[in-house]
């Protein structure tokens, strides 16, 4: 009997100490903005990143102070689900935000590369229009379509089809793709979805990852707003 109690104690001891232990490092992440804490723990992050410009794949209003920088595989399930409610968020908030975007696809992805050469093409015939006009094809039809079949996507783009494909051919953009991916990762992008909240005016930026709620995203904008100077 007292040998069974023993045990029973020592295993009590084992559990205390697990729960212990992971509340003590729960709450270190959460201190370190690791964990699902409060908006203003992750507004505090910066990371080193390119700044917008006009030049890029830019969606709303030229002189709009704060960019949403999207970093997207567009192959990943979570950035054509987030797609939508960026659309939305540039739409409500358009006299102050403008989108850009930029490349990033994950190796895991086979038709990811490529998939995003598609959207250059295309920018190459039509301009910008046609990059994010573009997007919306490619997210609805990369999954079930086959590389060789990707040309066959300019109807729907509205860009010619044997341009299209020579372009994809001879690989105009590979290099593109691959320095925008490089560029993300040298910057501390890890996965996609991946936003940057970025201020013309200060420089200051904070990221915003993962295929957050539309509420999420407004209130992550609005509080990086109310924190500018």
């Amino acid at each position: 009997m007292q040998k069974k109690g023993n045990t029973l104690i020592i295993l009590l001891l084992i559990v205390v100490s697990f729960i212990a232990g992971y509340l003590f490092f729960k709450v270190k992440n959460l201190e370190q903005g690791k964990g699902p804490g409060t908006t203003e723990q992750k507004q505090e992050q910066q990371i080193k990143i390119k700044k917008p410009t006009a030049s890029e794949h830019w969606n709303g209003l030229k002189n709009a102070r704060y960019v949403w920088i999207e970093y997207a595989d567009l192959q990943c399930p979570y950035c054509k689900q987030i797609h939508p409610d960026l659309t939305k968020l540039l739409n409500v908030n358009k006299e102050k935000l403008a989108w850009v975007f930029r490349h990033f696809p994950l190796p895991l992805h086979e038709k990811a590369q490529k998939g995003s050469e598609v959207t250059e093409c295309a920018a190459d015939q039509g301009g910008n229009e046609a990059f994010w006009k573009s997007l919306e094809v490619v997210f609805e039809k990369l999954p079930e379509t086959e590389l060789s079949d990707l040309p066959k996507l300019a109807g729907e783009i509205g860009v010619d089809e044997a341009k299209l494909k020579a372009c994809l051919d001879n690989g105009k953009f590979e290099k593109k793709v691959k320095d925008q991916l490089e560029e993300g990762t040298k910057a501390g992008v890890q996965g996609t979805p991946h936003g940057i909240i970025y201020d013309l005016k200060t420089g200051k930026n904070t990221p915003v990852s993962g295929a957050l709620p539309y509420e999420e995203l407004q209130k992550q904008l609005d509080t990086f707003i109310s924190q500018a100077k």
